[in-house]
C-alpha cells in the first residue's frame, strides 16, 4: 500500500488477495477494532436516555407519554444526521472523522450532567437528549469507512462484527445504569456520565494513533445522488427499518413498557432491559455470517418471518398479563431483529457487487467498476442507516399513543405485527421469486 503522509493510504486494493495478505488484513483489522470501540460509545450515549429515564421518579413530574416522547428525540435526531455522517469520512477521512466524532460526543454527555435533576423542564431535558443524538450518526460513518476497508468476500462478518460490537453499547449503558441504580440508588444518575466522560477522550486519543484514512474515499460527493434514484436504495432502507429500527426502537422502549405495562420498579425494570440489547447486538455478526455462506435475502426473509411470531408472543403475554412470557417473547425480537441487522447489510454490499461483475462480463474495466461499487455501497449503508433508525422514532411514537389511548401496548404490537408480515413479502416479491430478466433486467439479484 502507498502511504501519502501523514495516517493517509493513496492504494487501497482489498479485493487483490496479494494485497490482502501482504499487510492490507492487518491494516483493515486494526482499524475495524479501533472503529468499534467508537462506535460502541456513539451508541451509548445515542441511547443514555433509555437508561435516564429510569431515575426519573415522580418528583420529576414526568408521565409516561412524555417519557416516551423524550426517548423519541435522540432516535430522530440520531437517524436524519447519519446521512451528513456517512460521506464525512470520504470528505475528512475515516480517522480524522471518528476523532472529531468522539470527541464531540462529550457535549450532550457534560450537559446531560448538568441538567438530570428534578425541576428541569420537558423542553430542556428534550434539547439535550437531541444532542444526544448525534451518537447516532457514529455508526453510519464507521459503518462506509469499515465498508471500504475490507473486501466483498469478508464484508458480511466485517460489517456485521463493527456494528454488533457499536449495538453493545446499548446493553452497556443498561448494565451500567442497572449497577449504579443497584447500588447508589435512583438518585445517582450522574455516576454513569461520569464513567462515560474519560471513555470518549480514550476513543479520540486511540483513533488518533491508531487508525488510517483511506485516500481512495476522498472526493465522492455523487454516490447518494446517484443511490437515491435506485429503486433498489429504498427497498433496503425500507426492510432496515424492520430490521435495525425495531432494535433501536425496542432498546429505548422495553424499560418504559416494562413499568407501565408491568408495574415493575426502576430497578426490576433495569434489571431485564439490557438483556435484549445484549443478545441482539452479539448475535448480529451471526446474521453477517450466515448472509456470507446462505445469501442475506434468505436470512432476512426468515428473521421477519421469526419477528412476527415473537410479536405474536408479546400479544399473547400482554393479553395473559404473563411478564415470564413477555420478557421470553420481547427478547426473542431482538434476537431476531440483530440477525436482521446482519443479514441487510450484507445485501446492500452484495447486491452492488453482482451488479458491478455483471458489467465487467460485459466489457466495463474492473478495477473502475468495483471502486463505483464499494463507493455506492457505502453511500447505501449510510441512507439505509438513516431511514432505517426512524423506525426506532415510530416504535416509541406508537407506544406512546398505545398507552394514552389503551393503557397497554397490545395495539402498537399489532401495528409492528403488520408490518413484519409487509417486510416479509416485500423480500420474498424483490430478491428471491424466481428471476426474470426480461421483466426486472437485473436477475443477479436473486443471489444477493
Amino acid at each position: 500500500m502507498k502511504r501519502i503522509g501523514g495516517r493517509w493510504i493513496d492504494q487501497w486494493e482489498p479485493e487483490d488477495q496479494r494485497f490482502w495478505d501482504s499487510g492490507g488484513r492487518r491494516v483493515a483489522t486494526r482499524n475495524l477494532w479501533f472503529s468499534i470501540f467508537a462506535e460502541h460509545l456513539g451508541f451509548s450515549v445515542w441511547t443514555l436516555w433509555s437508561v435516564m429515564v429510569l431515575f426519573m421518579g415522580p418528583e420529576y413530574g414526568l408521565s409516561a407519554a412524555d417519557k416516551f416522547l423524550l426517548v423519541s428525540t435522540p432516535t430522530v435526531i440520531g437517524a436524519l444526521i447519519r446521512i451528513p455522517y456517512t460521506f464525512a469520512p470520504a470528505k475528512f477521512g475515516g480517522r480524522n472523522w471518528t476523532i472529531f466524532s468522539a470527541g464531540l460526543l462529550l457535549v450532550p454527555t457534560i450537559l446531560a450532567a448538568v441538567v438530570m435533576q428534578p425541576g428541569t423542564s420537558l423542553g430542556t431535558f428534550m434539547l439535550v437528549a437531541a444532542l444526544g443524538g448525534v451518537g447516532g450518526g457514529n455508526f453510519a460513518s464507521s459503518m462506509a469507512n469499515i465498508n471500504a476497508f475490507f473486501p466483498e468476500r469478508s464484508k458480511g462478518w466485517a460489517l456485521g462484527l463493527n456494528a454488533g460490537g457499536g449495538n453493545l453499547g446499548v446493553a452497556a449503558i443498561q448494565v451500567i445504569g442497572l449497577v449504579v441504580i443497584s447500588t447508589a440508588g435512583a438518585g445517582a444518575p450522574r455516576i454513569i456520565l461520569y464513567i462515560y466522560m474519560p471513555l470518549l477522550i480514550v476513543a479520540a486519543v486511540g483513533a488518533l494513533l491508531f487508525m488510517d484514512n483511506l485516500g481512495t474515499m476522498s472526493g465522492d460527493t455523487k454516490a447518494l445522488r446517484e443511490v437515491v434514484k435506485d429503486p433498489q436504495s429504498w427497498v433496503m432502507s425500507f426492510l432496515y427499518i424492520g430490521t435495525f429500527g425495531s432494535f433501536i426502537g425496542y432498546s429505548f422502549a422495553f424499560g418504559l413498557v416494562l413499568q407501565n405495562q408491568f408495574g415493575r420498579t426502576p430497578l426490576q425494570a433495569a434489571s431485564l432491559t439490557f438483556l435484549g440489547p445484549l443478545v441482539g447486538s452479539l448475535i448480529r455478526p451471526v446474521g453477517g455470517w450466515l448472509a456470507d455462506r446462505i445469501g442475506g435475502a434468505k436470512v432476512t426473509l426468515w428473521t421477519f418471518l421469526a419477528l412476527a411470531v415473537g410479536t405474536s408472543v408479546t400479544i399473547l403475554a400482554s393479553n395473559l398479563k404473563s411478564l415470564p412470557l413477555f420478557v421470553v417473547g420481547f427478547i426473542s425480537l431482538f434476537v431476531f431483529s440483530g440477525l436482521g441487522n446482519g443479514s441487510t447489510y450484507k445485501m446492500i454490499p452484495a447486491i452492488f457487487r453482482a451488479r458491478a461483475q455483471s458489467a465487467i462480463e460485459a466489457g466495463a474495466g474492473e478495477k473502475a467498476t468495483l471502486l463505483r461499487a464499494r463507493r455506492l455501497s457505502g453511500a447505501l449503508i449510510g441512507l439505509a442507516g438513516a431511514v432505517g433508525a426512524l423506525g426506532g422514532v415510530f416504535i416509541n411514537l406508537a407506544f406512546r399513543e398505545s398507552f394514552m389511548t389503551a393503557r397497554t401496548g397490545i395495539p402498537a404490537f399489532v401495528a409492528f405485527l403488520v408490518f413484519y408480515g409487509v417486510c416479509f413479502v416485500v423480500t420474498w416479491v424483490v430478491y428471491l421469486r424466481k428471476p426474470s430478466a426480461a421483466t426486472t433486467g437485473e436477475p443477479v439479484l436473486a443471489k444477493v
